[in-house]
């Protein structure tokens, strides 16, 4: 899960995947990360700790770190927040043959939408309530898809 500051969207749908996996008995290692060091180390932002704590979901061990070329190597599916995102990463590793694993994670709901999930960061709780909601019923896609395959 990557998004620009690992602290609001990629916290949240490493947190509610996560959570929803362990449920299943699925061994899956999610994660989440930034293309930016802005928030490096620090733990998700306030508001994402909160909605995901509604939701039954704790994030409050999480810690942002920056996405590297070995995550590409290290996980089967890289899943980007927004088109921005991916574009950074196939900017950054354009070499890198493990490209194709770099995905927007909506299109797991909506197959070809391209649809972003929207950065809450300079909003209020409803912008995150709507973020978790979105990454939440996307998750759900994801078990049922990969559950098949795992």
């Amino acid at each position: 899960m990557v998004c620009k500051g690992n602290i609001c969207r990629s916290p949240l749908a490493e947190g509610i995947l996560k959570t929803k996996a362990q449920a299943e008995n699925l061994n899956w290692f999610v994660d989440s990360a930034a293309i930016a060091a802005y928030h490096i180390g620090k733990a998700p932002h306030e508001l994402s700790q909160k909605v995901a704590l509604m939701n039954s979901v704790d994030i409050s061990d999480q810690k942002a770190r920056l996405f590297t070329e070995e995550d590409l190597e290290n996980f089967d599916i890289i899943y980007a927040m927004s088109a921005d995102i991916k574009d950074i990463i196939e900017t950054r590793y354009p070499e890198n043959i493990n490209l194709g694993k770099v995905k927007l994670i909506m299109n797991e709901m909506n197959a070809g939408s391209n649809e972003n999930v929207p950065d809450p960061f300079h909003y209020g709780e409803k912008e995150f309530h709507e973020v978790f909601h979105m990454l939440d019923k996307c998750s759900n896609v994801i078990i049922e898809k990969y559950n098949k395959v795992a």
